[in-house]
């Protein structure tokens, strides 16, 4: 046994190929592979998949340079630098500009009425809870409730007073100058497995260059004008000042590291990140608050600023690929199975109208081997009343002659079974017609036994075994082994001798110690002769009137039959050939 799995295991197993010579096809063929062969070069180089791939690392730091003069309302005309309008927000990989502002001026710690929103009105002191606060609280309640204007009464608080009342901002916005600022972006990249640095202010780009260059004329170009960034990013700076928002700025590095391609340059974008419409977001645009602190007289006082600005978010992806022979042959193996598709094709356009049913067909069962699973075995039934073959499951409760078949098949002429019986027709075949088995061999057409219910021709003999119970015919009639044909093609010694002659030219006359090959010969006669061509994997089930006349007439000695196997059927293609 386990000798057995050792040989097992130095087996070789290969696909079965069905070859058609056709100019037409083979045409195709070669036309439809050239043509994946031209899609997976043209895919191979347009997304380098020859190479190795590593993602980028970069950090980036950024500077912007402007001056703004702004009449600001109850202020007067101030000028904004660099420091007033970037710098109370710098994050990483990002800046922030201001574009407009509303500024409450001269607050001091004290107290004075909540401004009323929402509701947030009052009528007694009992209304206002002291020392309560919420979220759009801008102080302490004191517990007492006081004028607010001539109308209104709200809530005293603990804050910095006068307390902002503004929320819209104006329009247009206070620094729409900030359209003409500029940014310096400088970006430093990094691909660690290739050990290759790069920043995206070039080796050739010096002084004079950074002083003159913009974007409009060259790409390359690190110095970035605000109201270009925002323009590219399908925005209108005007609009967008006004309640600010935020700009993403993409620099892509895709780099080809080869020698022969060495290609590494940045490439910009941009893109709006936030929402725009005012009317479809709760807290549109983008601003925060900061204050300039005095002291007037021994008191502290500050002017607040509601600040609204763009934020600008620097972005930074790509990669860098350099050749790897590896990777090509890994590209070269995934893409094998794409001329599976000519295989599939070809074989769907067998199956159309292009060719007729009788060659599709021809290919089909050259082509598809079809294997029934062991634990079913699968029986075919032939019946002399029909023209067709039936398969059926065996059932071990149900006689065969009842069961229902699975399918109905045409059956298949074994043209060279008809041959051999034209041969056995011609009168100069040297063959004994009116040979006989021996005088107590002779079997009566009829058997002693009562009828089986299931017989339909009353020749059947019982049988303990349900898949023996079948009769040749499906309704009443007479019995095929009445037929003459039957003994000559099934029953006659000298045919079935010549059969076994032609198998093995060499062996020993067919006397009585031969009766069973004799016996197994005309089960196969009788298969050939009814079944034509018996179904792929499907088991011949022999009438048991045939089975009964044909062991009456070739009995066992000792009364034992072993019954009929597949592989024991035999064509009479030798006698057609004029070889038996």
């Amino acid at each position: 046994m386990l000798w057995g799995r050792v040989l097992g295991l130095c087996q070789y197993e290969t696909s079965k190929l069905v070859r058609i010579q056709s100019v037409r096809l083979g045409s195709l063929k070669w036309s439809l592979n050239g043509a994946i062969l031209l899609v997976i070069c043209l895919m191979m180089l347009w997304n380098r998949q020859y190479q190795v791939f590593d993602p980028v690392v970069s950090s980036v730091t950024t500077k912007v340079k402007g001056v703004a003069q702004v009449l600001l309302p109850g202020v007067g005309d101030v000028v904004w630098d660099v420091v007033d309008y970037s710098g109370a927000s710098q994050d990483k990989n990002s800046f922030f500009v201001v574009t407009n502002v509303i500024v409450t001026k001269n607050q001091k710690q004290g107290k004075c009425p909540e401004v009323p929103r929402n509701g947030r009105k009052c009528k007694t002191d009992r209304d206002c809870e002291r020392g309560a606060w919420d979220q759009q609280s801008h102080g302490i309640l004191t517990g007492s409730c006081v004028k607010f204007d001539v109308l209104t009464k709200t809530c005293e608080v603990s804050a910095w007073c006068p307390i902002e009342t503004k929320t819209a901002p104006p329009r247009p916005a206070l620094l729409a100058a900030a359209e003409n600022f500029t940014v310096l972006v400088k970006n430093n990249i990094r691909f660690p497995a290739f050990s290759f640095i790069r920043r995206n202010i070039l080796p050739q780009m010096n002084g004079a260059y950074l002083k003159s260059c913009q974007r409009e004329n060259d790409s390359l170009c690190p110095i970035f004008r605000l109201g270009d960034m925002v323009r590219e990013a399908g925005e209108k700076f005007s609009d967008m000042a006004v309640e600010g928002g935020v700009i993403g700025m993409l620099i892509k590095w895709d780099c080809n590291l080869d020698w022969l391609m060495r290609r590494c340059l940045p490439r910009y974008s941009f893109q709006r990140l936030d929402e725009k419409e005012s009317n479809k977001t709760l807290y549109p645009g983008l601003n925060l608050r900061f204050a300039k602190y005095n002291t007037v007289n021994g008191v502290e006082e500050r002017t607040l600023y509601k600040a609204f600005g763009i934020r600008f978010d620097v972005m930074v992806f790509g990669q860098a690929g350099r050749f790897s022979f590896i990777q090509l042959i890994i590209y070269i193996g995934s893409t094998l199975s794409y001329y599976a598709l000519t295989t599939m094709f070809l074989d769907w356009l067998i199956g159309t109208s292009c060719y007729s049913a009788e060659v599709g067909q021809n290919y089909s069962q050259r082509k598809v081997e079809s294997v029934q699973d062991q634990q079913k075995c699968v029986l075919c039934v032939s019946h002399v009343d029909e023209n067709n073959i039936r398969l059926v499951k065996k059932s071990l409760k149900k006689s065969l002659q009842d069961v229902k078949p699975v399918s109905v098949l045409p059956r298949q002429e074994d043209t060279g079974h008809l041959r051999a019986v034209l041969c056995l027709l011609q009168p100069d075949v040297h063959m004994n017609h009116d040979a006989r088995p021996p005088p107590d061999q002779e079997a009566d057409p009829k058997p002693k036994a009562p009828r089986p219910a299931w017989c339909r021709c009353n020749c059947c003999a019982p049988s303990p075994l349900p898949q023996e119970e079948l009769c040749c015919r499906r309704s009443e009639g007479a019995c095929i082994t009445s037929s003459p044909l039957f003994k000559q093609l099934v029953l006659h010694r000298p045919l079935l001798e010549a059969v076994l002659l032609y198998r093995d030219p060499l062996s020993p006359p067919a006397d009585g110690g031969l009766t069973s090959a004799l016996r197994h010969c005309a089960y196969g006669q009788y298969i050939s002769w009814r079944f034509g061509l018996p179904p792929p994997d499907a088991h011949p089930a022999i009438p048991s009137c045939c089975v009964r006349r044909v062991r009456e007439s070739y009995p066992s000695p000792d009364g034992r039959y072993s019954g009929f196997t597949p592989a024991r059927t035999v064509s009479m293609q030798g006698c057609a050939d004029g070889h038996v």
